[in-house]
């Protein structure tokens, strides 16, 4: 196919798809029980469900990664058999990932014109960029083609994720998380312009996301999954967000967050950086945290794009990166991360990946419950002998008390689910006196109840007057759960604001590096 073949964006309309009671087993499991859902043509869709509700099977069903054991597939009402990628991508369908599938160290129109089926052995750039710069006028995106793909935004990435899709003649996407590498300007940049298309009828979507103000705010219509079967849907108009949550989630009742009680006036700074300096992971710039502090019974967020030093801040408190300067100091005492000094001042982490970073795989859960109890008797004296009775039976109750599901107490811990690793760690880190937390996008990728649940547990050590510093990606979990918002970019703390006065298009413009 060649690039001037096609005609302008709007001469193509948008597909419509459908889905009759579609079913997929593998083996003995039902991961789509006779799901039907509607996506009219020039429509903006929310595909909505828990990890394991059956979203991706679906999403993959339709775009011919499965072949659907039973029910069918309506394309623009006829019923089509999609047996490949290759298929779906002959009838107008494409997909944008979660994360980018570019080729850096090329150009944005390389990565398009390499992209096509049909590419000639000697590639006449003069006509591909004329033609390319006609197709160009007619999308809503600005982005510079000429650059290499590893100098664009993330922001940029991801349009340009969508116009590859455009350009090869896609006219029904379904972006899966979108949003989730975006600032919350780029994300609704983005969402709108590809918004706008769909209102041109030049485009339909199907949005997988777990950002309510998202859904609400971009999508017409919203579809909900649990555990393989439809729950429900319908116009986001007229849809409350608790409703959406109650269709994904049933009758489980989630422990809500506590009520947040005040920050006390006089409450003690429990950790203080001051002067603080370390090189980043590239050894090529540096941390540079002029001061801060977190008080007893107050979450301070951390925000910030991925890469700006967040990192290397928890890996400073955690005794992972070794400073140039400056001093770190928990309840007025000099801290540098040791055992002892965790242990006498009570702090305690919840790292990002936790699996890697806070626990052995390969050994049992029980052992890695037991990772900051092991050498002390039942009086809290340091001891060499190993209590495994006492170890097997503290296990269980937290195990029961933080509902973590596993087979054994005796189960590797890489057998667990990425939710209950983390309720695991939770368990470990949140029980005995606590007073600083230490934590890292504790919820990403993790379903609606396991977030619900860990959040909660958080503002319950933050209740009961623990200091926690909340290092996150999500900028609705920060505003959610914190007290006071700090922005860090570049390396450096940049903007301060308390949560409840925040300004979200202020704190973006910060992440951005605008400040």
């Amino acid at each position: 196919m060649i690039i001037g073949e096609i005609p302008p964006a709007k001469a193509i309309p948008a597909v419509g798809i459908e889905t009759v009671d579609m079913t997929m087993r593998f083996g003995s499991f039902t991961a789509l029980d006779t799901v039907s859902i509607k996506v009219e043509p020039g429509s903006f869709h929310a595909l909505l469900g828990e990890n394991g509700a059956g979203k991706s099977t679906l999403v993959k069903c339709i775009m011919g990664f499965y072949r659907q054991t039973s029910g069918q597939l309506m394309v623009d009402d006829r019923e089509v058999t999609i047996g490949s990628p290759r298929d779906a991508a002959a009838l107008g369908l494409g997909m944008v990932y979660q994360h980018f599938t570019l080729v850096p160290s090329l150009t944005g129109a390389e990565n398009l014109v390499i992209s096509r089926n049909e590419v000639p052995a000697v590639i006449n750039w003069a006509r591909e960029k004329h033609d390319l710069s006609a197709f160009m006028q007619t999308m809503p995106f600005e982005i510079p083609l000429d650059r290499p793909v590893a100098e664009l935004a993330a922001g940029e990435k991801q349009k340009l994720e969508i116009i590859k899709q455009l350009y090869l003649g896609r006219r029904f996407l379904v972006l899966d998380e979108p949003t989730s590498v975006l600032t919350p300007g780029e994300a609704d940049d983005m969402l709108g312009l590809v918004r706008g298309m769909t209102e041109r009828g030049e485009l339909t979507v199907l949005m997988i996301s777990h950002k309510f103000h998202e859904v609400t705010k971009f999508a017409d219509a919203v579809s909900v999954l649990r555990k393989g079967k439809f729950t429900g849907g319908g116009k986001t108009s007229a849809l409350p967000t608790k409703d959406m949550a109650a269709m994904m989630i049933g009758d489980i009742r989630l422990a809500e967050l506590d009520s947040r009680l005040p920050v006390q006036v006089d409450a003690k700074p429990i950790l203080e950086l001051d002067g603080v300096k370390a090189l980043d992971r590239t050894g090529l710039k540096t941390i540079e945290i002029d001061q801060l502090a977190v008080k007893s019974g107050e979450i301070v967020g951390i925000a910030g794009i991925s890469g700006n030093g967040q990192k290397e801040l928890s890996e400073i408190l955690a005794g992972q990166r070794p400073t140039e300067a400056g001093r770190v100091q928990v309840k007025g005492t000099a801290y540098g991360a040791t055992r002892a000094e965790t242990r006498s001042s009570s702090v305690r982490f919840i790292p990002e990946e936790p699996l890697q970073n806070a626990c052995a795989p390969k050994m049992s859960v029980s052992e890695n419950l037991a990772f900051r109890t092991f050498d002390l008797d039942g009086e809290g004296r340091e001891t060499r002998w190993l209590d495994l009775r006492g170890m097997k039976k503290r296990a269980g109750e937290l195990i029961a008390d933080f509902k973590v599901k596993t087979a054994s107490s005796a189960s590797p811990i890489a057998s667990l689910s990425g939710g209950n690793v983390q309720r695991a760690v939770l368990a470990r880190e949140l029980t005995g006196d606590v007073d600083l937390l230490v934590v890292s996008n504790p919820c990403f990728g993790l379903d609606f109840s396991a977030v619900a649940e860990i959040r909660s547990r958080i503002m319950k050590a933050r209740n009961s007057g623990t200091a926690v510093l909340l290092i996150s990606e999500d900028l609705d979990e920060l505003l959610e759960m914190s007290d006071r918002i700090l922005v860090m970019s570049e390396g450096k703390l940049v903007f301060e604001t308390p949560a409840h006065m925040a300004d979200i298009s202020v704190i973006g413009a910060h992440m951005a590096g605008h400040h």
